[in-house]
This record gives structure tokens, C-alpha cells and sequence, in this order.
């Protein structure tokens, strides 16, 4: 299947070569949550059935710790020159450990980088790995550089949903904490096929981040700091996550000449059973052919792309030569994004 156009000038290939990824510590069970819910409405939302399982990173794990573990197979599998060799690192945090500090320059100096382009990328969300691969694409097709790393981190399960009031709310035992790494290179071995990200920004600021009072979040005092929708903020939350993914998902699909229903592997992010399965039914595809980790490793918000990539292809499920699609959308809908890869990853 060809998948270029005769009638353009193309522009240098970049291929996703390899995904690695880390889960902090051994799993949560659902019953450290059960101990503490207490009855509400909210509870019976589709959007908040808990996982059998979920990882907490632990109090002093840092987000450069997480990193590190991350992109230690990369290591093992391409040589210790790889990392010093990298010219772009882009970085999303959930959590950051200093509010006002992206981890980029902290991951380059613990992993002995020394890139050339560093971007700490905060707006992409639960698509962010996506977005980060546009990023990288972008910036490799316009200058001289021809390696990059991009780094999804998950941290904020463990420290803010097992706090003494946020684990009793409905929300509490649905995220998980992990992170995905991908590298990425200048050459045709593993090519993107296209990629589409988008904005809306009449959705931003429907996700409210509160402490359950008057306080600000950094400000002295009473109240414990967690993201909270209001019930009818829930609601159209979930009109738009069915909507957003498979709109951008057939995007990508339309312009390289693939029908959905023809994709070898999608892969989403991974908030809960009923959108990966709305997300599957609307592009024409059997389960099977859209992996979950929800149940292993919860909701991983920007981490679930890779590491759910990480492990299909650890299980040797995703076969060479064949074309994966990741889509997903970001916070209460404000973005979205979908890409199309020739899978060849180490």
C-alpha cells in the first residue's frame, strides 16, 4: 500500500523506532479504596468504575527517577551512546515535583543528555504523546536534527487520589501511575504515516482543579487539592471523548488512504471500559484489535499510549509492517490527536 502523493514534495520521513515504559512499585488493589468510599451518586457513573488494578509512585519518586527507569530498555537495546546522542527531549508531566520547573533540563542532566531543542509540554494531556510526536516530527523535518525522545509521566495517582479525603470520592481508585518513553529518528525504517492534533478551545477550563475551599493550592490552610467535575460537566465530557477520538482517528485515516475498520492495532488513552469500547464500535474494529491496560495499570492519563504500545509489543503482538493508529483526547476535550505509524519498533 503506497501512502505518499506523487504531487507534493516530501519532506523527510521520521519513524517511531522503539517505546519503553515503567510502572512505580507493585499494584494497588481496588479494596485500599473500598475501605474508605463512602455512598454517593457519583459513584454509579460509568466515567468513575474502578480498574482491578492501578500503580502508585511512591512519596520520594521523583518524575526524573521515573524517567530514568523508563528509558533504561532503551539503553539496554540501542547502547549507551543513545542517550548522549539525542537532539530533541520533550517532556509531559501530570505532576510536577517544582511548579515552576518543567523536568526537561533535570532528565537531560540525570540521563547525561546534551540535546540541542528541550520542551517541557504541558497542554497536550492524555494525547500528549501524540502531540509530542508532532512536535519532534516538526522540529526534525525543518532543521538538522535527527533523534528525538519523548517522555509521558503519569505521577499524580499516588500523591493527590489517596489523600485523607480525595480516596473516598468515586474518582479516587480510577488513575494509575506510569510512564512511556518513545524515540523517534529521521529515517523511513518505522515511518509516521500522518498525524493530526487539534485544539477547542471553547472546551477549556471545564476541568476544574480545586482544594474543596476557599483556598488557593498554594496557599496555607484547609483543603485538599484534586481535579473535579460536576455531574453535568461529566456528562458532556463523555459526549465529547466519543466524539473527539475516532473524529480525529478517521482524520488520519482519510488521509492515508486506510479505512478504519483496515487498522492492524488502535491504540488510546485509557480512561475507562466504556469509552474503549464506544472508541472501538465507532471505527469499525473488534476488540481484540484494541489493547487495554485499564484493568492492569488504571487510568495513566499521557503514559497510557505508550505504555499500553510497550507492552503490545513486548507480547510480540504488533507485527512489523503493520499500521497502528493511536488517538486520544485531552482533559475535559479542549484537544485532541490521532497518528498513524508502519510499525517497525525495536
Amino acid at each position: 500500500m503506497d501512502f505518499t502523493d506523487p504531487r507534493l514534495t516530501s519532506p523527510p520521513q521520521v519513524s517511531l523506532v522503539d517505546v519503553a515504559s515503567y510502572l512505580p512499585g507493585e499494584p494497588v488493589g481496588t479494596e485500599y479504596f473500598t475501605q474508605f468510599s463512602r455512598s454517593e451518586r457519583m459513584a454509579k457513573n460509568v466515567m468513575f468504575r474502578a480498574p482491578k488494578a492501578r500503580h502508585h509512585v511512591g512519596r520520594d519518586e521523583t518524575v526524573v527517577d521515573m524517567v530514568e527507569q523508563a528509558t533504561a530498555p532503551l539503553v539496554e537495546r540501542h547502547g549507551t551512546q543513545l542517550l548522549p546522542q539525542i537532539d530533541i527531549l520533550l517532556t509531559h508531566t501530570q505532576l510536577p515535583n517544582n511548579p515552576v520547573l518543567g523536568a526537561g533540563g533535570e532528565v537531560a542532566r540525570r540521563l547525561n543528555m546534551n540535546p540541542r531543542y528541550v520542551f517541557d509540554v504541558h497542554n497536550g494531556g492524555c494525547a500528549a504523546f501524540v502531540h509530542m510526536m508532532w512536535l519532534a516530527r516538526t522540529i526534525m523535518q525543518t532543521t538538522d536534527a535527527r533523534t528525538a525522545l519523548i517522555v509521558a509521566t503519569q505521577n499524580c495517582a499516588g500523591p493527590v487520589f489517596t489523600q485523607t479525603e480525595i480516596r473516598k470520592l468515586a474518582q479516587a481508585p480510577v488513575p494509575g501511575d506510569g510512564c512511556g518513553v518513545g524515540l523517534l529518528v529521521k529515517n523511513s525504517s518505522a515511518p509516521i504515516l500522518d498525524i493530526e492534533c487539534r485544539t477547542y478551545p471553547e472546551f477549556a477550563g471545564d476541568m476544574d482543579f480545586s482544594t474543596g475551599s476557599d483556598r488557593k493550592y498554594w496557599e496555607p490552610g484547609e483543603g485538599q487539592g484534586c481535579v473535579s467535575f460536576s455531574e453535568s460537566k461529566v456528562a458532556k465530557v463523555f459526549a465529547r471523548g466519543n466524539r473527539l477520538v475516532p473524529e480525529v482517528a478517521h482524520e488520519v485515516c482519510k488521509r492515508i488512504g486506510v479505512k478504519s475498520q483496515d487498522i492492524d492495532t488502535l491504540v488510546t488513552n485509557q480512561p475507562n471500559r466504556l469509552f474503549l469500547r464506544n472508541w472501538h464500535d465507532a471505527l469499525e474494529l473488534p476488540a481484540e484489535r484494541h489493547p487495554d491496560t485499564f484493568d492492569q495499570c488504571g487510568n495513566l492519563f499521557a503514559a497510557g499510549i505508550p505504555v499500553t504500545l510497550d507492552t503490545e509489543n513486548r507480547a510480540g503482538r504488533l507485527r512489523n509492517g503493520s499500521v497502528v493508529l493511536m488517538s486520544a483526547f485531552a482533559h475535559a476535550g479542549d484537544f485532541a490527536g490521532a497518528a498513524a505509524v508502519r510499525w517497525g519498533a525495536a
